[in-house]
């Protein structure tokens, strides 16, 4: 309970009185006419854009969880605090590139981005870039790219936001925002807590308790309910941006982002060691900073950034020995100091735009392990020392000869160590059919490489040096429309695609018993996406809304066989559902409102043949449905908004990674405070 002690000053601060009151002011403004170009930047890009009402709408979420419910990307998460993972179209994590503020954040050394890391409410604006479209963010994305970005505080003057939540299994979070907007600067900090004992109750289905009659025979059996053991976490996040307008008319921006999380790895469901004789930690401390400056001057754009990035993660699994010492089976550390720089200008002329930027990211990682016994039984060290730099440039064209055509042309090449991707080519193309509605048609292709991770090429045991980069071919093409009415807004898009990507990288078992990376010849992806969402008025304050996303994909291998018994060929990728939708209703009426969440995952396979002779073979597919209800109070100095949320409604007990059981119905309380200043 002393975690609520933080609330009740800023209540009594806030002079919270019991009547609540509005407070309206009218202006006369001076009317003005506002002349908009033709949309340059994003023609016949595949593109997801999520705003901060979807991303601020849950305190205990994490980004993985807003993609999963606002997105049709497949997140495979192992549960709260724990690895979140995403896919585009069938491909996997590593071939999604993100970008905070436009600096590159995926690991040097896994390729890929954690995304239960980083909290939604850290985020102002996630655009996805679907396929080709990624290409213009940076290489590397034969999926895709998200990227990340902050924003100025909304409103002048001192704003302050804090929001404590509750939830089950002993789950507590807290959000702060302090920021102050001025005519020439702006200045915003955030702070982000959570921690939970996360030891829900599952029944385990992997498991079975025997019973036996009095002549020894097996006479029936149940499922043994758990607890989930060792899922312990705790996360810190500080983030602080400045923005301050220079007297040349250019903007400076400063972001400095702080997380330290501590995090138990829980036990598998298949697990019978008891929970108090190991110990499964990570614990991960990361540093990103970034220092930009912008000007914009008569149709044409010049930015150029600077970034820092320091990670340090460790990861220990002990056993005890039973005296009350701990033995490490596994401590390993790694470090991680990236350097980031970026010279970017956009040029607008009549009905053309061109765009160019060069991006250098240095590189430099330790990695080892300690707790590795030699033949002569001393310890000793394993692991890997490398540096890497990085080098991409960008060129593109952009035209529209009419108000219905629109083409765009774009070129980039990358330099990773002493070795060079080939060119790397897109082109997009859009056609407006109809005014009414805003019907259009669009199509994209782009080439596209991916080099080899550090941990791909050097990881010891088991890095291979011998890799070559991933090369991707990718096409997709779609129609899109949108209508905007006093009553009804409704927008809906369906995109079809198709991938082949050549020298697949993907981790195999060793005679050696060690995992080794391999260039597989041949991956094919394709399907369909579908996006779609209306909004209805029917007035007394009421608002209806809905947003749906729908996705049918399929990605096959089609490498050469390991041998003559290799099942894999021609099947689909492991963990990739063939099927997944989410929906999203929202009831709005005066201060209430009401949200149901429904997500659903086809099975997935959980090895590369498709087995399902088994339960091991193939996780069933599985409906998960979120309610929630908010309400908001307004009084003279405060806005109190207070917000229940049910999770797993129906209690359905699923796994989303192979012997990782997920909890069933859980609750959440929160409460945020907003003081109104004048």
């Amino acid at each position: 309970m002393t975690r609520f002690l933080f609330l009740f000053p800023l209540l009594f601060i806030s002079g919270l009185t019991a009547r609540a009151q509005d407070s309206v002011q009218t202006r006369q403004l001076d009317s003005i006419r506002i002349t908009a170009r033709y949309r340059l930047r994003d023609m016949g890009m595949q593109k997801t854009s999520l705003d901060s009402m979807e991303l601020h709408s849950d305190i205990t979420g994490s980004l993985a969880h807003v993609l999963t419910r606002s997105s049709s990307l497949f997140i495979k998460h192992y549960g709260r605090a724990t690895l979140s993972t995403a896919s585009f179209r069938g491909t996997s994590p590593s071939h999604t590139q993100v970008t905070w503020n436009g600096m590159k954040i995926n690991s040097p050394m896994l390729g890929m981005v954690d995304f239960s890391t980083i909290p939604s409410y850290f985020i102002d604006r996630a655009d996805l870039y679907h396929g080709p479209s990624s290409v213009t963010l940076s290489s590397g994305g034969l999926g895709g790219a998200i990227a990340l970005s902050t924003s100025t505080p909304a409103q002048e003057g001192l704003s302050l936001q804090y929001i404590q939540g509750a939830g089950s299994f002993r789950t507590f979070d807290e959000f702060l925002n302090i920021s102050i907007r001025k005519q020439q600067w702006s200045s915003s900090i955030r702070l982000y807590f959570a921690s939970s004992r996360n030891d829900y109750p599952y029944t385990n289905y992997r498991k079975k308790h025997f019973f036996y009659d009095d002549q020894g025979n097996v006479s029936g059996y149940e499922y043994p309910v758990e607890r989930n053991k060792n899922g312990v976490f705790r996360d810190f996040h500080l983030l602080h941006d400045f923005f301050l307008k220079g007297s040349g008319g250019g903007t400076w921006y400063v972001s400095g982002w702080y997380s330290a999380t501590d995090r138990g790895i829980p036990l598998l469901n298949v697990d019978y060691k008891e929970s108090s004789s190991v110990r499964n930690n990570q614990n991960d401390n990361t540093f990103r900073g970034i220092l930009g400056w912008r000007k914009l001057h008569n149709g044409s754009k010049l930015e150029a950034r600077a970034g820092y990035t320091y990670t340090d993660m460790l990861y220990q699994y002990q056993r005890g020995l039973g005296d009350g010492n701990w033995a490490d089976m596994v401590h390993s550390q790694s470090f991680v100091h990236s350097l980031f720089s970026q010279l970017e200008g956009e040029w607008y002329l009549e009905n053309w735009m061109f765009s160019a930027n060069i991006t250098l990211n240095q590189h430099f990682v330790t990695s080892t392990d300690k707790a590795v016994i030699s033949t002569q039984g001393e310890q000793s060290l394993l692991g890997y020392q490398q540096a890497r730099l990085e080098t991409s440039g960008f060129i593109a064209a952009r035209y529209r000869p009419s108000e219905r055509l629109g083409v765009s042309v774009s070129l980039r090449e990358d330099l990773y160590g002493k070795k060079m991707t080939p060119p790397i080519l897109s082109f997009f193309a859009e056609y407006l059919v109809s005014r009414k509605g805003q019907v259009m048609l669009k199509a994209s292709a782009a080439r596209n490489f991916r080099y080899p991770t550090l941990n791909d090429l050097y990881f010891m045991p088991g890095g291979n040096p011998l890799l070559k980069p991933e090369e991707g071919m990718t096409f997709d093409g779609g129609l899109s429309a949108q209508d905007k009415g006093r009553l009804v807004n409704w927008s809906g898009n369906l995109t079809g695609f198709y991938s082949r990507i050549r020298n697949w990288i993907s981790w195999l078992p060793t005679f050696k018993g060690f995992w080794s990376p391999v260039n597989i010849r041949q991956v094919k992806s394709y399907g369909i996406e579908f996006r779609g969402s209306a909004e209805i008025h029917p007035g007394n304050n009421w608002t209806i809304g809905g947003l749906g996303n729908f996705s049918w994909t399929r990605s096959l291998n089609l490498g050469d066989p390991v041998s003559w018994a290799d099942q894999a060929i021609g099947k689909q990728l492991v963990y990739i559902p063939e099927f997944s939708a989410s929906f999203t209703g929202r009831v709005s009426w005066k201060q209430w409102t009401f949200t149901y969440d429904w997500t659903y995952y086809s099975e997935r396979y959980t090895t590369s043949s498709n087995q399902t002779r088994t339960q091991l073979g193939v996780l069933g597919p599985y409906f998960m449905n979120d309610i929630a209800l908010e309400k908001s109070f307004r009084f003279n100095h405060t806005v109190l908004h207070v917000k229940a949320i049910v999770k797993n409604l129906f209690n359905e007990a699923y796994e989303t990674v192979l012997a990782r059981p997920m909890p069933g119905i859980n609750y959440t309380l929160s409460v945020g405070i907003v003081p109104l200043f004048r």
